[in-house]
Parts: structure tokens; sequence; C-alpha cells
């Protein structure tokens, strides 16, 4: 078995438009956006009968990509949103930026707010958390 990479980390929206906006905001690229729908989504999910209208977005150096997807059939189950940072399971997004104090003054008018604060680890990165649209969890490294 040989890895060839990673394709995308899967996003459950429930604003896709503000989603897409804060993201592109952050520097990723719209790449497209469709409707999943059908008995072959389903088939691949376990979810039955689905409608997911998703969008991908992509890093600027085209290497990553986020799928974000808003469920319109089954409704959304669970809401994770809240957890504290040491819940198991996927958590958050870290995306790396040149600044760290342009880009929150710059995602703030987007309803973005800092999870604790910004901190300089080891004179070699400075890191934080920020809650995004609809409280997703973000962290922004420099």
């Amino acid at each position: 078995m040989a890895l060839k990479r990673m394709d995308n980390v899967g996003i459950v929206v429930d604003d896709l438009e503000a989603s897409i906006d804060f993201f592109r905001e952050l520097g990723l690229e719209l790449e497209g956006r469709t409707m999943i729908e059908g008995e072959w989504a389903g088939r691949v999910t376990g979810l039955g009968d689905q409608r997911v209208e998703i969008a991908m977005m992509r890093t600027p150096d085209g290497h990553s990509r986020l799928e974000l997807s808003r469920f319109l059939v089954p409704a959304v189950v669970a809401d994770h949103r809240n957890a504290p940072v040491n819940a198991l399971g996927y958590l958050r997004v870290m995306f790396t930026v040149d600044d760290i104090n342009e880009t929150l003054e710059t995602l703030r008018h987007r309803g973005a707010q800092l999870a604790g604060e910004v901190v300089d680890y080891k004179d070699a990165y400075r890191l934080c958390y920020i809650r995004g649209p609809g409280g997703l969890l973000i962290g922004l490294a420099q």
C-alpha cells in the first residue's frame, strides 16, 4: 500500500455561504460547488438517501482542500462545534499565515473570535485558535 496524498478535510456547516466567504477571506479559493444526492452517495456514507450541498475550497499552494458540506437530507444529528480542545475526534484545521495580527483583524468582521490568546512558542511560532463561522475551531500559525 502506498499513500499518495491527503485529498481533503470535510467540515459540516450550517451556513454554506458564510463559510465560503470566511474561508475566501482567509485566502482559500472556491474550486467548485455541487449538490451530492442519490442512492450512490448514501451507499458511500451509510446515510441512505441524502442531499448535501458541498463547496470545495483550495489552499493557495494547491496542495490542500476543505470540503464544506451543508446537509439538507438527512438533518444534522450532532453538534461538536463547542467541544473543548481536548475532546476526542477531529477538532480543528490549522493554517499557516504571513501575519496573525493582520489575519485576525481581517477575519473579525466575518465574526472570528479568539478562543484563547495569541501565544509565542519558543521564538519559532505564533499560534492561536479562533472560532469562525458557526463556531468552527480554526488554528492559525505564523
